[in-house]
């Protein structure tokens, strides 16, 4: 008699051989909260080397530093911006007398991500370029940080979290605008850091929301919910992303936005009779004051400087203060409306997701040597190619998922939902002003976004558990390889990134299209 032949496990039961190593890592109690912990800081440890090592070259005022640089400085010495003489921009190269005047300068952005900048010059000096730069560095590796836990909020996967973050700590647009001083990278923090306090709003507040109560005093609205302090705190993050530039507004409108409609699903899931009604003029304006009154006291607290002086510009317009500064503020948004000046990398907004002209935020005039005769020297904005277009491509696919659920009436969560969000939030504003001078590296903001929706859809083309093992071995083998090429590409595009002397015929290499020259 022979013996029984064991049943072997189905395709679908079997393990890659990279699913047994996750699994043999996130699954084992020590293993797993290592990896846990570990993760996220070797991610942002990896991030902040690449935005602080030589932070200081160039060491000269580089793109639009001319303008934060010296207004950060000017902060710092009078609690508002002054006007600047002639040749500023070689005074802080060599420490000469700074000149600058007492008298208040026009300028077109509020004040936060300046106040920021000017705290790590008061640690370097005036003249000490990676001072300039500090802030920009060290927010741009924890924009980094916020990724992951965003990534792994929405997924509760460590794995995306992992890949989502890795991919922007080596994207080159992150990392060009974390070495130079500019306002975006700020921005970009702490729009991460309300869309994160808006996640964590979400998930203790929803399961409230859906729950079913036959007691409940109100069934027709549902309750009307005003301790959340996590929406508080995306007001206040958000408010501050407003107070660093004004696009920071949009953001704040659209995750406004995205509160009430999600209320309202929530209370539909309930069984509340009117739960259009009651989210959007019960709950609503109660969320609007969560949201946007810490909003509004962020905004002007950045501006106390201004306030609490008399020498800045329109300060002495009218005797009351916030007068003053509604003043101001008519005056900023004109210029806004009416900025049409042309620019060699000006970059209309639709021209962005096809990535046809990144800008070179400074060239060097006298390139060190780089072993041949002809060396260049350059800082180029133009992100990862891989990561830019893959990610367009993966957002277009998650609008596609969501209209898909939407006609079969199979909603998807959040973690579609908080990258469109964003992406819409960043992007299309800029839409409705074709005509004013605009640049692709604005885009710095829409990166934490596409890395997020392409590290969703990477995890899809890898496979699910219960699809083929054939399945899932093409799928991983495959997201396998494109990881690898990304990272064969940022090392590639790493010297461009970073302002290192290299061959001309090596810079050539790098100019994909006419417009990237």
């Amino acid at each position: 008699m022979t013996a029984p032949v064991p049943l072997l496990p189905a395709p679908e039961d079997r393990l890659t051989r990279y699913g047994q190593f996750r699994d043999r890592m996130l699954l084992s109690r020590d293993w797993g909260r290592a990896v846990r912990w570990l993760a996220p800081l070797v991610i942002t440890a990896l991030a902040a080397v690449l935005r602080l090592v030589n932070l200081g070259h160039p060491h000269q005022l580089a793109f639009d530093e001319t303008y934060y640089v010296k207004d950060a400085w000017s902060l710092w010495t009078l609690g508002y911006e002054g006007v600047w003489g002639e040749n500023a921009n070689e005074a802080f190269i060599t420490l000469q007398d700074l000149p600058l005047s007492d008298t208040g300068s026009f300028i077109v952005h509020p004040p936060l991500g300046k106040w920021l900048i000017a705290l790590g010059m008061a640690i370097g000096g005036p003249d000490n370029s990676a001072g300039w730069r500090l802030a920009t560095a060290l927010l741009g590796a924890g924009s980094v940080l916020l990724v992951y836990l965003v990534a792994r909020r929405l997924t509760g996967s460590v794995v995306v979290a992992t890949v989502a973050s890795t991919l922007l700590a080596i994207d080159g647009l992150s990392i060009v605008l974390s070495r130079i001083a500019l306002l975006d990278g700020i921005l970009t923090f702490f729009i991460l850091l309300g869309v994160l306090f808006v996640l964590l709003d979400r998930q203790r507040t929803i399961p409230v929301l859906e729950r079913r109560d036959p007691e409940a005093p109100d069934p027709f609205w549902g309750p009307v919910l005003w301790r959340r302090p996590w929406l508080v705190a995306a007001g206040a993050a958000l408010g501050a992303a407003s107070a660093v530039k004004w696009s920071g507004l949009y953001v704040l409108a659209a995750f406004g936005l995205y509160v009430v409609v999600t209320d309202a699903l929530a209370r539909r899931r309930a069984g509340v009779v009117l739960w259009p009604t009651a989210a959007a003029f019960r709950q609503g304006p109660v969320s609007f004051v969560l949201m946007v009154f810490p909003a509004l006291a962020v905004y002007l607290v950045s501006w106390t400087g201004w306030l609490v002086t008399a020498g800045g510009y329109d300060r002495q317009s009218d005797p009351n203060p916030l007068i003053a500064l509604w003043n101001y503020h008519q005056s900023i948004l004109g210029f806004h409306v009416g900025l049409t000046k042309g620019h060699p990398y000006a970059s209309p907004a639709w021209e962005w997701p096809f990535l046809l002209r990144p800008t070179a935020v400074w060239v060097g005039a006298d390139p060190a040597p780089c072993g041949v005769d002809h060396c260049i020297a350059v800082i180029s904005s133009v992100p990862n190619p891989l990561i830019w277009y893959g990610g367009v491509a993966a957002s277009v696919y998650l609008i596609f998922l969501l209209v898909r659920g939407w006609i079969r009436r199979q909603p998807v969560g959040a973690e579609v939902g908080i990258p469109l969000v964003g992406l819409a939030a960043t992007y299309l504003p800029w839409l409705m002003f074709p005509e004013r001078t605009i640049f692709q590296f604005y885009t710095v903001v829409m990166v934490p976004f596409l890395v997020i929706s392409l590290a969703l859809t990477l995890r899809i083309i890898a496979g699910r558990r219960d699809e083929s093992l054939y399945r899932r071995q093409s799928g991983e083998r495959t997201v396998f390889i494109f990881l690898g090429f990304v990272v064969l590409l940022s090392v590639f595009f790493y010297p461009l990134w970073t302002g290192m002397s290299v061959p001309y015929q090596f810079w050539l290499l790098h100019n994909w299209m006419p417009g990237w020259v």
